[in-house]
């Protein structure tokens, strides 16, 4: 199959996973580590109604904000 094809199905919300290696596949970056830091009541409010709205973790919303920070400032 050509890439062209690939990103075709990927972009229409096919089902890909059979045209992939998954025994092959590793999460790129995914070692962690725990970070303790003090925040304002209101931010963490904020995050909390945020994590809500959008129906996923308070952590997922700090980690996506940090990335998208992070990508924006490092080019």
């Amino acid at each position: 199959m050509k890439a062209n094809e690939f990103d075709q199905k990927f972009d229409d919300g096919e089902d890909i996973t059979q045209y992939l290696d998954l025994s092959q596949a590793k999460r790129s970056r995914s070692a962690q580590t725990t970070v303790k830091i003090d925040l304002p009541i209101w931010i963490v409010e904020s995050i909390d109604r945020e994590a809500t709205r959008l129906g996923v973790t308070p952590q997922s919303i700090i980690q996506n904000s940090i990335t998208e920070h992070l990508s924006i400032h490092s080019h």
